[in-house]
Order: structure tokens, then sequence, then C-alpha cells
């Protein structure tokens, strides 16, 4: 299900999404419209812009929201042109954490991103935006201030999804040494160790939204 107030941009979607392989329910111009059309539609994932009719501030964003906390295994991923933090951390606090996603519009390079992400949320997958993350974290000093600066780079490069070998290579350390600043990291903000990317990315966000 597709919400998207603008009618190029949402014809535009439905024709990408088409082709991709994937049907589109229903597209809708409005928040209120979008929350109404769900309940008939049970669609496998809902994608939906945040600044929506009839105050075009962050209607589309509050709906995710409600639809989550109606519907918490209800896969949502919202594109928006900005960060709007205290919904995005609503969006991301929903449900367990899963099956959600926050991409910035400008940011979403290639046709085969964006199709990637869609399928990864409505998988139960958690895909944030980079830039949404470091906002996040910006804005969540105080209880960063346990870790050193090395264990804040890996911390961001975790919540963007980044395995241990990939920060290795971008931080130009051993991996060994990776593993060794992630378990301080997860012991300094007192989470639990878990495996897998996925569960050390839902970890992460759960930290920034406490």
């Amino acid at each position: 299900m597709l919400a998207e107030d603008n009618v190029l941009l949402r014809e535009g979607l439905i024709g990408l999404l088409q082709r991709c392989g994937h049907e589109v329910v229903a597209a809708v111009g409005g928040a209120e419209a979008l929350v109404a059309e769900v309940g008939g539609h049970a669609p496998d994932v809902v994608v939906t812009d945040v600044r929506m009719p009839p105050g075009f501030q962050d209607e589309g964003l509050r709906a995710a929201v409600r639809l989550r906390a109606e519907r918490p295994t209800l896969p949502v991923v919202v594109l928006s042109q900005y960060v709007q933090r205290r919904y995005a951390s609503d969006l991301l606090d929903s449900g367990d954490g899963t099956g959600v996603g926050y991409l910035l519009k400008d940011r979403v390079g290639q046709v085969e991103e964006f199709v990637t992400a869609l399928s990864q949320v409505a998988d139960g997958g958690t895909v944030v935006d980079p830039e949404v993350v470091r906002q996040l974290l910006r804005h969540r000093r105080d209880p960063l201030e346990r870790l050193s600066p090395r264990e804040r780079e890996v911390l961001e490069l975790i919540a963007q999804g980044r395995s241990n070998g990939a920060i290795a290579r971008e931080l130009v350390v051993s991996e060994a040494a990776v593993g060794k600043h992630v378990g301080g990291i997860f012991t300094k903000l007192d989470l639990p160790v878990t495996d897998g990317t996925h569960r050390r990315v839902l970890a992460v966000l759960a930290y920034l939204r406490a």
C-alpha cells in the first residue's frame, strides 16, 4: 500500500513497484485515507511519505506510528525529505523494532537500493538511513559519554548494519579489535550481546530510543 500526496510521484512509484514485481493494492493521497484503507486490504508492506494533507507536517509519519501501534507486525517504510526525530524514534520503537524502515528520499540513489530495502522490511528487517542514525546519535549524546571515541565510531557503523569485517575495513583495524570494541559497547550500554547483524542494529536502535 502506498501513501503519497504528490500525484506524479505517487503514479511514478506505482509504476516502479509494478515493474519490479510488486502489486500495489491501494494508493492514497492522505494519512487518514491510509489508516482507513489498511484494514480493508491487509497489505504486506506500507510505504508512506511523512508530510501529508491536511497540514503537510508529519501526518504520514504519525499515521505510520498509529498503524504500528494497532498492528505491531505490519511492515512500514517511511520516505521523507528530512528527519523528524520525535516520531522517527516512535516508529523505530513500535512493535518489536522489526519490519520498519526510514529512508531519506534524496539519499535513495538507485531503484535497486529502494526495492531491496522494501523487500528487507517486508521480510521483517529493519532499514534505517545512515543520516537518520547520525541525527539520532547527535541528539542522544549524554548516554554515550561512557564510550570512547573509537567505540562511538564502531557504534555508528553497527547502527548502519555493518558487519565486524566491514567495520574493520572502514576503520583500518583488525577484526579482532572490532570484536573487542563491540563487546565493550554492549557492556557499557547494558545491552545483551546478540548474534547477527540484524539483532545488533535493533539493539543499538533500542538504546537510541531509551
